[in-house]
């Protein structure tokens, strides 16, 4: 007789599962690049807990007033009412008559970050009378230090928190108003949060184009340079033709930023392709040549009329992409493109036949050439691809921000862009929420200048330490006591495999 194997509830026992995995794969991907970014964000706080002069002088030096404390209201009196009798002849230590009484003048601790009292010092030092100022070490006060230091870091990242998002405070306040009728505290309580979404447009663009090529088993180090050639393109549409319509120019600009970067990219992966030269030395050479092509343009051919920096010309009204908000707010219609961007190289590599090659030729490509796939193709599809995307982030930056191209141009996209693929596992998803992280950086890393007088460099030590914790995962793994578990179907590895390098 066949026995029911049904659970006693009646639930199916596959209900509910894809479901569990899914949610199960999602945290397994996002742990590592969580506890990397936690870990990097501790290790920057001891960094700026030994750079900041308040803590090194607190676990060194600290000064104190020695003061007394005030016990006995009959004979003694505080200095603070004391010198509401006699402001200019009051002493610590002497007499001062008082309603015909004469009273001690004795000094209470009321600053315990400035003062200690007569009794706590005479334990360190026996001889000690009021009035003194000694110095304590760390060993005989160590709250202070800790306390200093707990501040400092405390107000180095509030700062951050506060020029990357914004005060809360404000932004409630901005709403409230808002809804009563008043929309000027608008554009200050939120200029912060909209700025960091500036700063990440450009980085998800760059992040896209390097993971797309990690995704093809190729290492794009040539981003930042595809990025200024995709910059001089796209500049030189925007400027050179003049009369035509907001929706014929502005898409020519940005589709010649595309083309022109993925041209400059699609160079190296031919040669990758066809002699087996390796796309890390080509991409870091043709980064070269696009530098030294940008100088020469912009100090020659492509140089501002009248002008005396090596600047383009300004790019015509209809080229501009579209503002969002009315000044001072920067946010423009570029950061959604950069997100309609990512969702198309999702659907590319993931939902079809080309993405599906491109994943195959990065995994394993003698697999993929005995399956039949272009190796050859492939290679030059992924890094003309790559190569656009940077393109584009140059394009949206020129239409959206500054309006023409100067010679110093990029502030490292390209570069940081390998950190970004490497924290976003090499996902569109994942590149983008690690591109609004390093555009919060960015963008809240002046205001930490400003208010905690940290060096912006501390961010470049943080997205530094990031990478490493990305890179080698085993050191989390070491730290927190993790298990390494490969999904099933899945290669450990975001990098370019071993074959496609070789």
């Amino acid at each position: 007789m066949a026995q029911d194997t049904a659970p006693q509830n009646g639930t199916p026992p596959e209900e509910g599962r894809p479901v569990r995995r899914f949610v199960q794969r999602v945290l397994r991907e996002l742990l590592i690049p969580f506890l990397a970014i936690v870990t990097a964000f501790i290790l920057s706080g001891f960094f700026i807990i030994v750079t900041d002069v308040q803590v090194v002088n607190a676990f060194t030096r600290i000064p104190r007033r020695v003061a007394v404390p005030f016990t006995d209201p009959v004979n003694e009196i505080s200095l603070e009412e004391a010198l509401r009798y006699q402001p200019n002849e009051v002493v610590v230590g002497n007499t001062v008559r008082v309603d015909g009484r004469m009273l001690r003048v004795v000094e209470e601790v009321d600053d315990p970050e400035t003062e200690i009292a007569l009794t706590e010092a005479r334990e360190l030092y026996p001889a000690l009378g009021p009035g003194v100022t000694i110095y304590l070490n760390f060993f005989s006060k160590p709250d202070v230090g800790l306390r200093a230091a707990w501040n400092a870091v405390r107000t180095a990242y509030g700062a951050l928190f506060e020029g990357s998002i914004g005060n809360p405070g404000r932004m409630v306040a901005a709403v409230r108003a808002w809804l009563a009728g008043d929309p000027s505290l608008m554009p200050t309580a939120f200029y912060p949060i909209t700025e960091s979404l500036v700063a990440a447009t450009p980085y998800i663009l760059v992040g896209l184009a390097v993971a797309l090529s990690f995704r093809a088993g190729l290492f794009n180090i040539g981003a930042e340079g595809q990025y200024f050639v995709g910059g001089l393109t796209s500049v030189l549409m925007g400027y050179s033709i003049e009369g035509l319509p907001l929706l014929i120019h502005l898409p020519l600009m940005l589709l010649a930023g595309i083309v022109g970067a993925g041209l400059w990219g699609a160079i190296p992966g031919l040669l990758k392709a066809t002699t087996g030269a390796h796309e890390v030395i080509n991409t870091i050479m043709m980064n070269y040549i696009a530098f030294a092509l940008s100088d020469w343009l912009l100090s020659g051919p492509m140089m501002r009329p009248g002008g005396f920096r090596p600047i383009s010309p300004a790019i015509a009204p209809s080229a501009t992409l579209p503002q969002l908000f009315p000044n001072p707010i920067r946010l423009h219609a570029g950061f959604f493109l950069a997100l309609a961007s990512a969702a198309v190289v999702y659907w590319l590599l993931f939902r079809t036949t080309i993405g599906f090659e491109l994943r195959s030729v990065g995994a394993n490509p003698r697999a993929a050439r005995y399956a039949g796939m272009s190796i050859t193709r492939n290679y030059v599809l992924a890094m003309f691809l790559s190569g656009g995307l940077a393109g584009l982030a140059a394009a949206t930056d020129i239409s959206g921000l500054i309006g023409y191209m100067p010679n110093a141009f990029s502030a490292g996209y390209g570069f940081d862009s390998i950190a970004l693929a490497l924290l976003g596992r090499s996902h569109p998803v994942g590149v983008v929420l690690a591109a609004l992280l390093f555009g919060t950086l960015r963008a809240g890393a002046t205001r930490m200048q400003s208010a905690a007088q940290i060096p912006v460099d501390i961010i470049e030590i943080l997205q530094a330490m990031v990478i490493i914790f990305i890179a080698a995962p085993e050191i989390i793994r070491a730290l927190y006591r993790l298990r390494q578990r490969r999904p099933e179907g899945e290669p450990e590895t975001i990098v370019p495999s071993e074959g496609a390098l070789s």
